[in-house]
Formats: structure tokens, C-alpha cells, sequence
């Protein structure tokens, strides 16, 4: 399984991506932030924001979209913007067919340290340690975002959102599976049709 876990922020959006490996194991693919320029007017930097996301959807094709659930802060701006940010992920999977999964920062936070308190310098160095990188990913964004990818792994059951995707059959979750590696399977040229013998 691929997994894009996205930490929502207008300034600064996490995004990560991980493939589950062997024995509960996971590796690396991707990590980095999106930014937008908080001189910018909302609608323009939520258009960058949503352009770079699809970039990353269309150049990693993950099997699940990863996002934090949005929860109440102190700072009513803040929050808006990380719950814009986040509609935009769950909108750019939805287009794709990908499902989304949500997690609360608590239960990343106790997946990936066994803590659900447990502060940000702490969950760097457990997403480190359980990726093998040679430094903690940074800025915490970053490490939020690959901590989110890896809770999924672990917990894929998470607030699956989707509906009826949740009820798919065998049959019907292999077909996907296939259409997903279709999808990743680098683009061929098109056969030439053969040439018609001149009369």
C-alpha cells in the first residue's frame, strides 16, 4: 500500500509519502511542504496550494490519501485555513477515485510513539527512527505528514471516507488494486498501425 499523508496548513502543508513494506514496516518515498505566501490573497494561495497537491497526487498515485482531522484551536484563523487546506486534499483524491482517511492528531501521535500526548520534537524522532532516515524530517510538517502515512499503514481503518468504496467486493477492491498499478506503469507509445502495401 502507498499512502500521501497531507498535514493541513495554509502557510505551510505537509506532505509525505510511504509505502508499506513486510513486517509492519514502511519506507520513504516522498516528503516536503507546500507553501503559500501569506501576502497573497486566500483564494490565490489555496489555488497553489490545491496545484501542488495534485502535482504530488498525479506523480506518486497513492492507494489512500491520508489527512488530519481538523479540530478546534484558540485561533479561529488558523483553523479555517487548515480546514480549507484539508478540503482541498479530500477534493483532489475524490477526483481521482483515491479514498481518504482521517486521523486526529491523538491517534497519530500514539501510533507512531505509543503517547497520545507526545510533543513534536518526539514524533520527528520516532518517524526517523521507524523510516531509517539519517536526520528527523523537518519541519514538523513535514514529519506530520510522514507520521500520517504511517498511522494509516498501521491503523487503515481510520474515518474512511468514500461511501460506497468502503463496500467494494474482492472482485471489485482487485480491480482497483490493478487500475492503481496501471496507473503508476510508466506511459508506452502508441502501437503503429501496420502500413498498407502500395498498389
Amino acid at each position: 500500500m502507498r499512502v500521501l499523508g497531507v498535514d493541513p496548513g495554509l502557510t505551510r502543508c505537509g506532505v509525505g509519502v510511504v509505502d508499506s513494506l513486510p513486517g509492519r514496516r514502511a519506507q520513504l518515498v516522498s516528503v516536503g511542504v507546500i507553501r503559500s505566501d501569506p501576502a497573497a490573497s486566500v483564494d490565490l494561495r489555496l489555488l497553489t496550494v490545491a496545484r501542488e497537491l495534485d502535482e504530488w497526487l498525479d506523480a506518486h498515485v497513492p492507494d489512500v490519501v491520508a489527512v488530519e482531522r481538523v479540530f478546534a484551536q484558540h485561533n479561529v484563523g488558523t483553523v479555517m485555513g487548515t480546514a480549507q487546506v484539508a478540503g482541498l486534499a479530500m477534493v483532489a483524491a475524490a477526483r481521482r477515485g483515491v479514498p481518504v482517511a482521517l486521523h486526529t492528531p491523538s491517534e497519530v501521535k500514539a501510533a507512531v510513539t505509543g503517547s497520545g500526548r507526545a510533543g513534536k520534537e518526539q514524533v520527528q524522532r520516532m518517524v526517523q527512527s521507524l523510516l531509517g532516515l539519517a536526520e528527523p524530517p523537518r519541519p514538523a510538517d513535514a514529519a506530520d505528514a510522514l507520521a500520517l502515512a504511517i498511522t494509516h499503514l498501521w491503523r487503515p481503518a481510520g474515518a474512511l471516507q468514500g461511501g460506497e468504496r468502503n463496500e467494494l467486493t474482492p472482485a471489485q477492491r482487485a480491480w482497483a488494486a490493478a487500475e492503481q498499478a496501471a496507473r503508476r506503469a510508466p506511459a508506452r507509445a502508441p502501437a503503429r498501425a501496420p502500413r498498407r502495401a502500395s498498389r
